[in-house]
């Protein structure tokens, strides 16, 4: 097991990304983010983009899970060979990608992406949205597969919490394989039931870095 992969298990990864046209879009309020989190116990960082990967990976001593969003629709999280080698070049220890069974821009198969990358050296963290992508990913060779896309492809429908139950059946059926729980976890409770359920690691980033929808969960409530 790659030491990258091994210094996240049992902890929790915060996803700092902000979205365009929003006042913390920027790679050095990013960077501060990641720290912030860092200070408060975080075991790695997610974040979008080749800025904020070398800005952050700049500032911080965890690993860095590099993504790349190109797009609004279909395969958008690094969605070429193209995307993921450039989010290794810009310093992320980990890159994910969709790993869904959709076209791929670039004509590639998700497997064609993972070979080429491992034959770069890059580690790969594939993005699930189903039972079906995560033995696609296994099959492939990926090194981490996570719940990142379940109730976003269609394939499942999208949970008020975390997918719980995609995340057991990943656990069963690949124990040899580092399965991550990323997706609307929401409280340090429900980040417990992840955990207790065999989750390698988790991934937070709304409940922790979103103040934008942090103060509308909250404004709800008035």
């Amino acid at each position: 097991m790659h030491q990258a992969i091994e210094r996240i298990k049992g902890g929790l990864v915060v996803s700092c990304q902000a979205y365009p046209g929003e006042p913390l879009r920027h790679p050095e309020t990013m960077a501060q983010m990641a720290m912030a989190a860092v200070e408060g116990g975080a075991v790695g960082i997610r974040c979008q983009g080749l800025a904020d990967i070398a800005a952050i990976k700049g500032q911080v001593s965890v690993p860095v899970i590099g993504i790349w969003k190109d797009g609004e629709e279909g395969v958008y999280i690094t969605p070429t060979l193209r995307h993921a080698r450039c989010c290794a070049a810009a310093g992320a220890d980990i890159v994910a990608i969709d790993a869904t069974g959709r076209p791929r821009p670039d004509g590639l198969t998700y497997a064609d992406t993972v070979r080429a990358l491992h034959d770069d050296g890059v580690l790969v963290m594939a993005d699930c949205g189903s039972f079906a992508d995560a033995e696609r990913a296994v099959e492939a060779g990926t090194d981490i597969i996570s719940t990142t896309l379940s109730g976003y492809t269609g394939d499942r429908p999208k949970t008020d919490g975390p997918d719980v139950e995609l995340l057991g059946r990943m656990i069963e059926a690949f124990p040899d394989v580092p399965v991550l729980c990323e997706g609307r976890i929401h409280t340090p409770t429900q980040l417990r039931q992840v955990m207790a359920a065999g989750a390698w690691a988790a991934v937070v980033g709304t409940a922790i870095t979103h103040p934008t929808s942090i103060t509308r969960w909250f404004v709800a409530q008035l």
